[in-house]
């Protein structure tokens, strides 16, 4: 009798450890996203300067922060005990164990990928070209723009500028296009005249040695006449 009724008051304890367990578990989470994500580059610098530098970068650490910590809080130590409530009853201290390690590991991966995230995204960058276009669109006297309410006059007034630019741009790559074509057709010019120069020069050596030979010839035939080796 006195087993089962210290049986029954271990049941009872059981989920207020539990209980007490998730609170510490939630708050040693929201503790750990709190240190552990963090601005790449802000150590060390001045608090204005990285302020200033990561504004939006800051913004984009805070929905990833709290992102993080509801994501934890799905992973509670209650829901991981009443998904293993057997293992949990037979050791509750080695189910608080795993489920720390669990927490840890699974904080780690998440913070991996959100880093891996901002470095190939080039999110630093990005971020900070925004921030420098507002304080650039800040600083600017002009109006913006706004529209006429004549969406014809509005549509070309977006275009023209536009194919203003290509046609620049058309123009300077044509007149490119034609100066290169002119330097290509000065040096196939260039060489066309070697090359006649060339065959020029060959004909003539050729017309020179043939002469030569019909000249040796003549002499050999006048010194030496073809009857004197006749047998």
């Amino acid at each position: 009798m006195e087993e089962s009724e210290a049986a029954t008051q271990k049941e009872t304890v059981d989920p207020v450890c539990g209980t007490n367990s998730v609170v510490n578990r939630s708050n040693e989470a929201t503790g750990e996203v709190s240190s552990q994500v963090s601005i790449p580059g802000s150590v060390g610098k001045p608090p204005e300067e990285t302020a200033a530098r990561y504004k939006r970068l800051k913004l984009f650490d805070k929905v990833m922060q709290k992102s993080l910590e509801k994501f934890i809080d799905l992973a509670s130590f209650n829901r991981f005990a009443s998904t293993f409530r057997p293992l949990y009853k037979k050791n509750p201290q080695r189910m608080e164990s795993i489920h720390k390690q669990f927490i840890e590991e699974l904080q780690r991966i998440i913070q991996e990928d959100i880093s891996r995230l901002i470095e190939e995204g080039q999110l630093e960058i990005k971020l900070n070209e925004l921030d420098q276009l507002e304080s650039a669109a800040k600083k600017k006297a002009d109006p913006a723009w706004r529209p006429s309410g004549v969406p014809e006059q509005d549509f070309c007034s977006f275009l023209m500028p536009y194919y203003q630019k290509q046609e620049k741009y058309m123009r300077q790559e044509l007149k490119r296009i034609q100066a290169e074509n002119a330097a290509l057709s000065q040096k196939a010019q260039a060489g066309r005249e070697s090359l006649a120069q060339t065959e020029f020069c060959i004909s003539t050596t050729v017309d020179e040695w043939k002469a030569s030979v019909t000249e040796f010839e003549r002499l050999a035939s006048s010194l030496y006449p073809t009857d004197v080796f006749d047998v």
